[in-house]
């Protein structure tokens, strides 16, 4: 397969699965299955949600903007990814890639800063009850999501502006299955220092202050369960809390996987493994978290689809 000289000097090379001839039937099978799920089981807890009056709620609420991130997240990466391979071409344009870098990094940062203002919810909810409704009114929760989406373009946008500005080599052949921002630097010919010290200030706004502020929350919510006194009290809020302390134990695990790796150790072929967990599997899990661990959102899909025992989950 001759993929070498098929691009012209504005497009890039997507070579992560080129070089797995002989498994690209199997890997365009299992990642359409992948994506339907994904798309399906996540547009299920979205019209659950909005279709059951007993979920809307502010957990709810930030429960169903995050399936929608994360639709949109699978939509960005995963049917491209199915023409390459149906295809066999693994071109894409320059402003394309820097497009699909955009929305990776938007709903990226957007799935980080919901699970923090998620966080944020259960902590008021099980640490201050008496003021929750008042702390967590309709506005405040517009805010917090409004603020969430305003913050996550505006720090994937500058990052892309800033790599609209750099000049490739002469090899635009990236290493990847999508246009992910550290595989795409490497090609750059252009002084990156400032494109770095940008990306390093960013990583720790929307890294270590909303993982921060997850953790900061969850030790006030582990404190306030130890001092339940019933045993049945603390498995409540223990399943309560189980299901979105999964997806942020999940979320986490895989983005440290996948960018904070010894460069010593890296290879292509792991990079890509860890990739694909981050963005195929953890958005199709996510859904079976919530509605295999949650007895509301198990009657409420129970309702949508009017089955007849509702009554016993």
């Amino acid at each position: 397969m001759n993929i070498t000289n098929e691009t012209s000097i504005s497009d890039f090379l997507l070579l992560g699965f080129s070089q797995h001839t002989k498994h690209q039937p199997l890997l365009f099978g299992l990642f359409l299955a992948v994506y339907l799920v994904t798309v399906l089981g996540n547009l299920l807890i979205i019209l659950a949600i909005s279709s059951d009056p007993h979920l809307h709620t502010p957990m709810y609420f930030f429960l169903a903007n995050l399936s929608f991130t994360d639709t949109c997240f699978s939509c960005t990466i995963v049917p491209k990814v199915l023409l390459n391979i149906h295809t066999q071409h693994y071109t894409i344009s320059h402003t394309g890639c820097l497009v699909q870098m955009f929305f990776f990094m938007e709903l990226t940062l957007l799935d980080d800063f919901l699970l923090a203002v998620m966080a944020y919810d259960r902590y008021v909810a099980i640490c201050l009850p008496l003021h929750y409704t008042t702390i967590m009114g309709p506005q405040r929760c517009l805010l917090l999501v409004a603020a969430s989406w305003l913050s996550s373009h505006l720090l994937a946008f500058s990052l892309c502006l800033l790599m609209s500005q750099l000049s490739f080599c002469a090899s635009h052949a990236i290493p990847h299955f999508f246009c992910d921002l550290l595989p795409l630097l490497k090609l750059a010919c252009s002084d990156t220092r400032i494109f770095q010290l940008m990306m390093f200030a960013e990583a720790a706004l929307s890294g270590v202050v909303p993982l921060t502020c997850v953790l900061v929350s969850y030790a006030h919510i582990i404190h306030t369960i130890l001092r339940i006194p019933s045993a049945g009290g603390k498995h409540k809020v223990f399943s309560t809390c189980g299901s979105h302390l999964t997806v942020v134990t999940l979320f986490y695990g895989t983005l440290f996987l996948v960018y904070f790796q010894p460069s010593s150790s890296y290879s292509a072929d792991t990079g890509m493994a860890a990739s694909v967990v981050y963005t195929m599997v953890t958005p199709m899990l996510n859904p079976f978290i919530y509605s295999l661990r949650n007895s509301d959102m198990k009657g409420a899909l129970c309702r949508f689809f009017s089955w007849g025992k509702c009554s016993t989950l």
